[in-house]
């Protein structure tokens, strides 16, 4: 449950990233505009780099941007990168681009009620 009262932004943004489905990708500014910050997608997508060493584990590899690209994809070790973690979950992407962004794309302001 999301008390955002007592949660920093950082945390915030981990909570509804936690939500995202198995197989399906959220963009930073739908993240921000549902935290109520529309115009901190930056800071979502800061608060994604940070995440990697996060618990519980956060699944950063579904958050990509407006477009459908994988805008972080430097972020991520060489060991685990995001295409191959969105490949494993059935998501296919071509030169850096989800394909099939809009049928896969998991808006939290629809998906979620006022937590």
């Amino acid at each position: 449950m999301l008390e955002p009262k007592n949660m920093s932004f950082y945390e915030q943004v981990y909570e509804v990233v936690r939500l995202i489905p198995n197989g399906r990708v959220c963009t930073y500014g739908a993240i921000a505009r549902f935290l109520g910050t529309g115009k901190s997608s930056r800071l979502v997508g800061w608060a994604m780099n940070n995440s990697h060493q996060v618990l519980p584990s956060v699944p950063a590899h579904r958050v990509v941007n407006r477009m459908g690209m994988l805008s972080g994809k430097a972020h991520f070790p060489p060991d685990y990168p995001m295409q191959q973690l969105l490949e494993q979950e059935g998501i296919q992407v071509l030169n850096d681009q989800v394909i099939d962004f809009n049928r896969l794309f998991w808006d939290p302001m629809k998906e979620l009620s006022i937590l």
